[in-house]
């Protein structure tokens, strides 16, 4: 079997602690769930006695509520307005008080149609919705994952589904989206629900980008959206109008929280959510990490398996299968990874931590097929790796 080795020599035994499976979703085709079972397969298959912890992880993006509840959190359900205005179920997790908010469950691409896009009308007040019923539920702490979002609102939608005010000239609520924040008059954030006062929320992200600007949400994300580049320049130009009249009529930090790594995330929801919901902003897989209780599960591990779709250049900036690296390396553990795809040539896999990565297509050329039968493939790539690190 071909893989790629990141660490220049060959593999060797690992002793006899559990196997932690501890990987993303392979977007299209497994869950991170799903992946943990095909893997455990693959490995049990060669060795039936091995022991084996499954930990699906995510980064803040779509899958991170499936995580949470693959690790004991209760899923619950809310129906919320979704990115076009229409009705949607969406769903968050709890547990023992913390919630795992995710916006796209409530504003995400995959809510669309096939085909459709709205830039500029696209809104997060579905999202701000969730988060009102994780605090009816009575969550003190909110991990609000943000990731895959259609919008480009700077979370306007968000706050005023909690309370916010955002008027036009006239004295009308500003229509939905980004594009009609040009027409925003005034800002009032003072009927935001009073218990975001006494709720910690954690902004969960795998981007740092500001909220405008060259590498702003509207630039860099919003072509992913349907934005043309007359899109792009009209939301860029709302967005900064926004932050204007915030910093005018509601919070004197409101420009300084537009540059602030995180605001961009999710078309600028990490903005709203720095500026009215006193959120903090951390990389994402730690978050999740924490949330998921990946140390008590590494303790004792001989071997970290993670993995994501494609391991790329994306992969290193804070990405699921980066983190789990980071923090097994920490702890001594050695990491390989599985993928659909590997990018990465080996220095870069050896300097993330990854001892070596095991791609489907090392083995199916065929990325439809790769695609269509990820699980059977998924579980050759782990009896290879039992072969190789376990025996």
């Amino acid at each position: 079997m071909t893989a790629r080795d990141g660490a220049g020599h060959g593999a060797g035994s690992t002793g006899r602690g559990h196997v932690l499976i501890a990987a993303d979703k392979f977007k299209g085709s497994l869950t991170g769930a799903q992946v943990a079972q095909r893997v455990t397969a693959g490995l049990h298959e060669v060795d039936p006695d091995l022991p084996v912890r499954a930990l699906p992880v995510a980064d803040g993006g779509d899958g991170t509520v499936e995580a949470a509840v693959a690790a004991g959190f209760e899923r619950r359900e809310a129906r919320v307005t979704g990115p076009l205005g229409e009705q949607v179920a969406a769903a968050y997790a709890l547990r023992e008080g913390t919630a795992v908010v995710e916006m796209a469950e409530a504003s995400g691409l995959q809510l669309l149609p096939e085909g459709t896009f709205a830039p500029l009308t696209a809104t997060t007040y579905g999202s701000g919705e969730l988060l009102r019923a994780a605090l009816d539920a009575g969550a003190r702490t909110i991990v609000f994952g943000v990731g895959g979002s259609a919008t480009t609102d700077g979370g306007a939608g968000m706050l005023a589904a909690l309370g916010a005010r955002f008027l036009d000239a006239d004295g009308q609520p500003v229509g939905p989206g980004g594009g009609p924040l040009r027409e925003l008059a005034s800002a009032d954030l003072s009927g935001l629900d009073p218990r975001l006062a006494n709720v910690d929320v954690v902004l969960a992200s795998d981007v740092d980008n500001p909220l405008t600007g060259p590498k702003g949400a509207p630039a860099v994300y919003g072509p992913q959206k349907g934005a043309g580049p007359e899109d792009v320049a009209a939301l860029d130009v709302a967005l900064a109008h926004f932050a204007r009249v915030l910093a005018r009529d509601a919070s004197p930090r409101a420009l300084e929280y537009a540059d602030a790594p995180g605001a961009g995330a999710a078309g600028g929801i990490g903005y709203g959510a720095l500026v009215g919901l006193g959120a903090s902003f951390r990389p994402g897989i730690e978050v999740m990490l924490d949330v998921l209780g990946f140390a008590p599960a590494l303790a004792g591990a001989a071997l970290v398996i993670t993995g994501e779709g494609s391991l790329d250049e994306q992969t290193l900036h804070g990405k699921a299968p980066a983190g789990v690296a980071a923090a097994a390396r920490a702890a001594g553990v050695e990491v390989v990874a599985v993928c659909g795809r590997l990018a990465l040539p080996p220095s870069a896999l050896g300097a993330a931590g990854i001892r070596r990565a095991y791609a489907l297509t090392d083995i199916e050329p065929d990325v439809s097929r790769c695609v269509s039968e990820a699980g059977p493939l998924l579980e050759r790539l782990a009896a290879g790796i039992a072969r190789d690190f376990l025996s």
